[in-house]
């Protein structure tokens, strides 16, 4: 086995303790699994993609010796990048946020990696552009996967995590919940569970504001739109706020034992907002994107920390 191979097949946690407030139950017999991606080889749900995108254009000979993998990312796609260039022995060049958190850009320099910071006035659209740009001034010397327009993205959800959610819940999923940034997780589960069960609600999560701090998620009515989103695929949207997602991830550690990233917390907010909602019998699941080691220095872990 190497460590391609490692890629997927990570497990379905239930959330038993969670509640959308401290204190409050839970609404009875509404039941909360998380797919747990930070069991990905290179520690997210981007594994799934990134992979997917690098092995059809080495397949399709678009990706060939001496060519270098350029793309843009807020950070977990160009990790996931990365840890392929290392494995498969091609250089890798990312374009990402200049405040994109320093354990991201560390375990991409790590790697052996290049980066180039651009502005976090533009965000994750800014590094977009940019890495298209410089792809299409050297088109011999790189290969662009475009994870925001690649339909090797969503089929990759499609066939594996949209799949195995299925498998795992036995096929009791009811509600597909997750945020939104490429769209590739929302759009191939969304379309999978839906293949199994169309009674299957998906809906996605949005940030409440154009200028929020859930990394990795876009506000998509303000951002530019990836290639093969589809409005029409969600059923609904859930918004959220940012400092209640802070505190949604600080309470996951402490009432879970999950160390998670702050778009899993928004993604397991929406989930407890969505099961106010629900009838008893009703199974939700979202999506655990990354683990919190990632953004280990943001300040906002800190708030409320209990002292020795």
């Amino acid at each position: 086995m190497n460590i391609l191979e490692t890629v997927g097949n990570t497990p379905l946690l239930e959330l038993s303790k969670i509640t959308l407030k401290a204190g409050k139950s839970r609404p009875a017999g509404v039941s909360l699994y998380a797919k747990a991606e930070f069991y990905n080889p290179s520690g997210s749900v981007k594994d799934r993609a990134a992979k997917a995108m690098i092995m059809e254009a080495i397949d399709e000979g678009k990706l060939i010796p001496g060519k270098t993998i350029i793309d843009a990312t807020s950070g977990n796609t160009g990790i996931a990048y990365a840890m392929l260039g290392a494995a498969l022995g091609f250089p890798v060049k990312i374009f990402l946020p200049a405040n994109a958190s320093p354990e991201r850009k560390g375990i991409i320099r790590r790697y052996g990696a290049e980066i180039v910071e651009t502005s976090p006035l533009e965000g994750s659209d800014g590094a977009f552009l940019a890495a298209r740009a410089e792809s299409e001034s050297r088109p011999e010397k790189y290969f662009y996967p475009d994870q925001y327009n690649n339909d090797a993205n969503w089929k990759a959800h499609y066939a594996g995590t949209g799949a195995e959610i299925w498998e795992q819940s036995d096929g009791r999923a009811t509600h597909f919940i997750c945020g939104m940034g490429t769209s590739g997780t929302f759009i191939g589960c969304s379309r999978r569970l839906k293949k199994e069960n169309s009674a299957v609600v998906a809906l996605a999560v949005q940030p409440d504001s154009p200028f929020h701090g859930i990394e990795g998620t876009k506000h998509m009515a303000s951002a530019i739109k990836p290639g093969f989103y589809d409005e029409r695929e969600p059923d609904g949207f859930i918004e959220v706020n940012t400092e209640q997602a802070y505190a949604i991830a600080r309470r996951l550690a402490r009432e879970e034992g999950i160390y998670a990233g702050v778009s899993s917390a928004a993604n397991v907010l929406g989930a407890l907002l969505l099961m106010e909602t629900l009838p008893a019998d009703s199974v939700v699941v979202t999506i655990l994107c990354d683990t919190g080691m990632r953004y280990a220095s943001d300040p906002f872990w800190d708030i409320g920390t209990p002292h020795a």
